[in-house]
């Protein structure tokens, strides 16, 4: 959610046709024999202008008639699923039995809701991943995040098939030809890292470390949402912009900080990469805006 509230407030400084987003995949799950990808989702709907900001996920002015009506069959349900964002979730099952790529298909679903922009999944390959918490079994993110709430302390993150998996061409040339890379304040564990984890997508950013800048998550300690403090924290990483700031040590160039954590610059700069604080807490779309041109600005574009 915070990579969608970054991109709301950048379309508003760039033309969307210019911007390319490369999506976490390994929290994709399959929810009545649906193939469900919440993050590419998610940036589709907020870049089409239509996803629900009050949750941050879904559609606006969504009905919720058949998740009751499945409870007949499957039990109660706990993953939200709209009418009409079923729709999405059978067309892409659909087109994938019929063995079209998942990066097709994100095309072809960006399309039908008119987004300028182009959205790329990391991935055609499977990746899923899983957390193990004290005292149970590895359970699918999905299961962590949403059914248990996050609750529960983060031993270790599981992504099962990154070692077979293979970032897309797409992904991958979009990295070597983009005249400026942001990572999103997002989760740098569960949302970046399965990205950054696949076979040469490390070594492209290291290549272009000079234009990539990074927006810290975490403010003043914690997370403003999801749990990417208690993950850094469960695996012993510092909850802080410079925890997160070393994790990217190598391929990042530019790291914001909120103004709140201006204490942390001097630190991460010895780390060999400039840092600037300004106001990222992005409550609304023009807080978001301003993010971006700060970060555009000091990236030259």
């Amino acid at each position: 959610m915070g990579a969608a509230k970054f991109i709301r407030g950048l379309v508003r400084r760039i033309d969307p046709e210019r911007l390319t987003v490369v999506v976490n995949t390994g929290d994709d799950e399959s929810f009545y024999g649906l193939h469900v990808s919440p993050d590419l989702d998610t940036v589709t709907y907020t870049l089409a202008g239509v996803v629900n900001r009050a949750q941050g996920w879904g559609l606006v002015d969504e009905s919720f008639s058949v998740l009751p009506a499945l409870e007949r069959f499957y039990g109660k349900p706990w993953f939200g699923l709209g009418d009409r964002d079923l729709a999405t979730h059978l067309y892409r099952t659909d087109r994938m039995r019929q063995g079209v790529r998942l990066t097709e298909i994100t095309a072809e679903i960006a399309r039908a809701f008119k987004v300028k922009s182009r959205i790329i999944p990391m991935s055609d390959d499977p990746v899923r991943t899983f957390v193990k918490l004290r005292g149970l079994a590895a359970l699918p993110f999905q299961e962590y995040f949403v059914r248990r709430r996050a609750r529960g302390v983060v031993e270790k993150i599981e992504l099962r098939g990154i070692e077979r998996a293979r970032p897309t061409g797409e992904a991958l040339d979009s990295i070597q030809k983009s005249a400026a890379i942001i990572l999103a304040p997002s989760n740098p564990i569960v949302s970046l890292g399965p990205i950054l984890q696949l076979a040469g997508v490390r070594e492209a950013l290291r290549k272009a470390k000079s234009r990539v800048a990074a927006i810290s998550p975490i403010v003043g300690g914690k997370t403003i949402k999801g749990p990417a403090d208690k993950m850094l924290r469960g695996l012993g990483i510092q909850v802080s912009p410079l925890g997160v700031a070393q994790l990217y040590r190598d391929i990042v160039g530019l790291f914001i900080v909120d103004n709140i954590d201006r204490k942390f610059i001097a630190p991460i700069e010895r780390l060999g990469m400039r840092a600037i604080a300004t106001d990222t807490i992005m409550t609304t779309p023009a807080r978001a805006a301003a993010l971006a041109s700060v970060v555009l600005r000091a990236l030259e574009v």
